[in-house]
C-alpha cells in the first residue's frame, strides 16, 4: 500500500551505480529508511540522486518486516530550504551536519515526533539564513537551542531550574555549580564531590542554561563553552564524541 509523508532527506548512500539507501526524518512516521531504485538516473521519476537536507513530499511502499520502505517518489517543495543552501557556508553545513548526528543518534526509526520534526525543519532554515551574518554568534546560538530541544523532545530534559541531586531550587546565584550528565542536569557546590563526571560552569553559561531565554543574546565566547557542555553531554549519552562536534568547535572563534 503507497503511503504519503512529509520529510527532509538525513542520510544518501549509494546502493548501485543506479541506486540509493536514503534515510528520511518524516513528520508522521519518525525516522524513515528507504530504498530509491533508479535514482540515480538523470531521467528518473526523482529527476536525479536525493541529496542530504532535501525536503519534500514522499511516496513510498512499506515493508511488513520494517525492512527498507520502497521510495516511488519525491516531490522537492519548492518554498523549503534546498541542499545547496546548506553546503555553501562550510560552518553552518557543520552545525547542520552536527545536528543530523545527534538527531538520528537520539531517535527510533518508526517513532514519529512531529514537534521535533518541524524543529528540525525550522533549524536547518534558521541556520541557512544565519550564514548571512559577519559574526557566527547566531549560528551557534540556533545549534545549541536545537540541541536542548533534541533532548527535551526524546525525554532527556535535562534538570536545569535546580541541582539534579539534592533539588535545591536554583536562585539568583548562579556562581559555583556544575554540570554532571551521570545527573542530568546541574549540580550545586555542596553535591558535586559525588559527581566524578562534573563540569565546572562560569557563571555566564549557568545563567544561560537556567535562563534559556539568554541563549539568543549570550556572547560567543559563552556560547563557545556552553556547546562544550552540550557537547560533552551528548557524548555520555552516545558513549563516544559526536563525529562532527571538532568541526564545529575548531571553525567556532573562541572570542
Amino acid at each position: 500500500m503507497l503511503t504519503s509523508d512529509t520529510g527532509i532527506c538525513i542520510r544518501a548512500v549509494d546502493y548501485s551505480e543506479t541506486s540509493q539507501v536514503l534515510t528520511f526524518f518524516t513528520r508522521d512516521h519518525g525516522k524513515l529508511g528507504v530504498i530509491a531504485k533508479g535514482s540515480k538516473r538523470p531521467k528518473s521519476a526523482f529527476g536525479g540522486p536525493i541529496e542530504m537536507f532535501a525536503h519534500g513530499q514522499l511516496t513510498f511502499t512499506a515493508n511488513a518486516d520494517r525492512a527498507l520502505a520502497t521510495l516511488t517518489g519525491f516531490e522537492i517543495e519548492a518554498n523549503r530550504t534546498n541542499p545547496a543552501s546548506v553546503s555553501a557556508d562550510l560552518y553552518v553545513l557543520h552545525g547542520c551536519l552536527l545536528g543530523v548526528e545527534l538527531l538520528d543518534h537520539m531517535t527510533d526509526e518508526h517513532d514519529p515526533h512531529p514537534d521535533l520534526y518541524e524543529a528540525f525543519v525550522a533549524f536547518v532554515a534558521d541556520m541557512c539564513e544565519s550564514a548571512a551574518k559577519p559574526s557566527r554568534r547566531d549560528t551557534l546560538a540556533l545549534l545549541i537551542l536545537f540541541e536542548l530541544q533534541l533532548l527535551m523532545a526524546v525525554g532527556l530534559r535535562p534538570v536545569l531550574d535546580r541541582c539534579a541531586n539534592c533539588r535545591t531550587a536554583v536562585g539568583r546565584d548562579v556562581r559555583g555549580y556544575y554540570f554532571s550528565s551521570a545527573a542530568n542536569g546541574l549540580i550545586c557546590r555542596d553535591c558535586e564531590s559525588s559527581f566524578h563526571d562534573k563540569v565546572a560552569l562560569s557563571t555566564p553559561v549557568a545563567a544561560c542554561l537556567t535562563r534559556l531565554a539568554t541563549i539568543a543574546q549570550a556572547p560567543l565566547r559563552t556560547l563557545r563553552d556552553l556547546e562544550k557542555v552540550l557537547l560533552g553531554h551528548f557524548a555520555g549519552l552516545m558513549h563516544r564524541a559526536p563525529r562532527m562536534a571538532k568541526y564545529v568547535l575548531r571553525v567556532c572563534p573562541s572570542s
